[in-house]
């Protein structure tokens, strides 16, 4: 990925991840467009970065991906990258209340649906710039699921999958492909102790690493950081039981 002079989309920009990607690229130089439901968290990251602009989006929302997908274009004929960060993560207790169902569906709507649907409606535009990228930020429980998070762990899977799938048909292409893949990071996905959790990668440290595999030249097709190797590669290496199992008592 060439990382200067392009015009970026970071849906999920309003926190964590998100927003600390996009930070680093506006420093960088490039146009950031951050992109999320919530109206005063984006105008909040906008009022700290300077130049940063922002626009509502509900991925979950197929007619409001639509519509957004002409405003952007309209807006920003220039867009040439989009991070497709925005996701949910809920616990799904599966013996119990029914209630769990409509978490799952929703996790499937934003996490796997949101993505697919925003890139079916960039994609025309995307093919049509000298240079473009498609940047899918997946999980390490893509690889080894999580007990408590069944739904969140094979939407990432299925993400995954259809990154690899999506990068060999645009092989041909002048739109590059690449799956970021995180470990457990301290943001509030989960809700505010995980942002505190000693376990937990810092942000700084993942983004900053995260960075320095992007500046590589090529670019690796999946931007796996150290912490997070154990998750990618546990069923080459014949330790996925052990940790599929250190993660359900987790």
């Amino acid at each position: 990925m060439d990382m200067t002079g392009n015009t970026i989309l970071v849906t999920g920009g309003a926190g964590g991840i998100g927003r600390r990607l996009a930070e680093v690229f506006h420093a960088r130089g490039d146009t950031v467009i951050v992109a999320g439901r919530r109206r005063t968290a984006l105008d909040a990251v906008v009022a700290a970065n300077p130049g940063m602009m922002a626009m509502e989006l509900d991925v979950a929302d197929a007619a409001d991906v639509a519509d957004f997908a002409a405003r952007i274009v309209a807006a920003h004929p220039e867009l040439n990258a989009v991070i497709h960060n925005a996701g949910i993560m809920r616990p799904e207790p599966l013996t119990g209340t029914p209630a769990w169902l409509a978490d799952a569906e929703a996790i499937v709507d934003t996490n796997l649906l949101g993505p697919i649907r925003l890139t079916a409606a960039l994609l025309p535009h995307l093919l049509a710039r000298p240079r473009a990228a498609i940047l899918t930020v997946t999980s390490g429980l893509a690889f080894v699921p999580s007990t408590a998070f069944p739904t969140y762990s094979a939407t990432k899977a299925a993400l995954h999958s259809w990154t690899q799938t999506l990068r060999r048909q645009l092989a041909e292409t002048a739109v590059e492909v690449i799956e970021i893949a995180p470990p457990y990071v301290q943001t509030e996905l989960t809700g505010p102790h995980q942002a505190v959790d000693p376990r937990a990668m810092p942000l700084a440290d993942f983004i900053a690493e995260v960075m320095s595999l992007l500046d590589q030249t090529p670019t690796p097709a999946e931007i796996v950081v150290e912490r997070c190797k154990p998750l990618r590669f546990a069923a080459a290496n014949g330790t996925f039981d052990g940790i599929f199992e250190a993660l359900a008592a987790m």
